[in-house]
């Protein structure tokens, strides 16, 4: 995620009195970095009171970026807005997505699925789920589809011990502001993305019948559940990064 365009060091909206119309015309007037603002905040056209709110928070997002202290960036940007930090915190991503037996009880959570961009991990009820907690030491930002809804809650359900401070971007909210609507495979057919062939066609509900299978004796049947789990995971990939770019863009031109 590396090659993006940065717009975090450049945001402004996290900053108590400071909305989009006012960071445009940041924007506009030549602070497009903290840096560039900093160098010579009293020149750029805001109001004494809001320069007065604004410095501090920019000086200390300065040092909280250096530090990687993600959670202060998770508290103060609004949560539709956590995807600015993509480019910034790339190196510690880490694309999540569930699975479920199709109850909503902690126990009916099955598999879960992650992976930062190098490695996949799986987390299996019988196997080693109760080892999930480890997967959130690293990570500066978790993504999934449709996590604000379901994956997440599902499993601080699951985890009522474990904290989630990381900054969160979904997907789904993400590229619906860019058009898209339907579920995460309708929206990879529509980018292009292949699945696996053993993996093409199934749905959500495949999971739970490829779990049930699983625990009436079919050990193929969790073959092909964790795949399908692994293509949700890493097919998130690509869809962060498409809908980065074009997000990126039409919030600098003021498109949105």
């Amino acid at each position: 995620m590396s090659q993006l365009p940065a717009l975090l060091e450049g945001t402004y909206i996290h900053a108590q009195g400071i909305g989009r119309v006012t960071e445009q015309r940041l924007w506009d007037s030549g602070a497009r970095t903290w840096d560039k603002f900093l160098a010579d905040p009293d020149s750029f056209p805001i109001t004494r009171s809001q320069r007065a709110l604004l410095l501090p928070v920019i000086e200390e997002s300065v040092q909280r970026l250096e530090d990687e202290d993600f959670a202060w960036f998770a508290k103060l940007l609004p949560q539709s807005e956590h995807w600015r930090a993509v480019p910034s915190f790339g190196h510690r991503l880490l694309f999540l997505d569930i699975e479920t037996n199709g109850g909503m009880n902690p126990d009916d959570l099955t598999v879960v699925g992650v992976h930062d961009g190098r490695r996949l991990q799986q987390y299996v009820r019988g196997h080693n789920l109760e080892r999930f907690p480890e997967a959130l030491e690293e990570p500066a930002i978790i993504v999934t589809f449709y996590g604000t809804g379901f994956d997440l809650p599902f499993l601080k359900r699951s985890f009522p011990g474990v904290e989630f401070p990381q900054l969160h971007v979904d997907l789904c909210f993400m590229l619906k502001r860019l058009g898209y609507r339907g579920g995460l495979k309708k929206i990879e057919a529509q980018m292009g993305i292949q699945r696996s062939n053993e993996t093409s066609g199934l749905s959500g509900w495949d999971a739970v019948r490829l779990w049930r299978e699983y625990r009436a004796g079919r050990q193929h049947s969790l073959d092909i559940l964790l795949e399908y789990n692994a293509d949700d995971v890493r097919n998130m990939s690509d869809l962060l990064a498409e809908g980065y770019r074009r997000l990126v863009y039409r919030t600098l031109t003021g498109s949105l």
